[in-house]
């Protein structure tokens, strides 16, 4: 299963679940659910093991093997030009211990990106840029990826810029409020 479906089917999960990610994020609107989600994720619903701020610190184990992760929606979220349809954004900071993959940034930004453009995600005066797959965002220089999250655990907020099929250029803002809690959960939960 790949890592970008492997998320989209958490968050669906996770708000499908009985603690439902948009009363724990303080969401507007809780999505229809999902009932593909739970089977494709090999049965496997996230647990929240605790919320810190706006992020919430998940576990799930589909097809047998432990994922973790932080999981957070936008405090702020524009579209130029305005009031443009999308589906909620979700920024992940997944641990994967079977795959030695550790705090891994991603964004799914609620609508697939034009292909080949360029993203960012700014923090802490650093610009990272990020490669799109559909609907995700991944930092393009791996080797960047333990300053970004060490950037993202001082900081205040993340804003992370893309640009949709149709032309919409969206500006999501993450407030990183609680991001080292969830961290620290994560890690506790999912040691190598």
């Amino acid at each position: 299963m790949s890592v970008r479906l492997t998320l989209i089917l958490f968050a669906g999960a996770a708000l499908c679940a009985g603690t439902s990610l948009a009363s724990a994020q303080g969401a507007a609107k809780k999505p229809a659910a999902k009932p593909e989600a739970h089977h494709a994720a090999g049965g496997s619903e996230p647990t929240l093991l605790g919320q810190f701020g706006g992020w919430g610190a998940y576990t799930a184990a589909p097809n047998g093997k432990k994922v973790c992760f932080a999981l957070a929606k936008p405090s702020s979220s524009k579209t130029n030009p305005p009031n443009r349809p999308r589906d909620p954004a979700y920024a992940f900071i997944s641990t994967r211990p079977a795959e030695k993959v550790v705090n891994e940034v991603s964004i799914m930004i609620g609508y697939p990106a034009k292909p080949g453009s360029e993203s960012t995600l700014e923090v802490g005066g650093a610009s990272y840029a990020m490669y799109t797959q559909g609907d995700g965002l991944w930092v393009k220089n791996a080797a960047e990826e333990a300053k970004l999250v060490e950037g993202m655990r001082k900081s205040a907020e993340v804003v992370v810029k893309a640009v949709s099929g149709k032309g919409t250029q969206t500006t999501d803002v993450f407030s990183l409020k609680g991001l080292s809690q969830a961290l620290d959960r994560v890690a506790q939960e999912c040691r190598r």
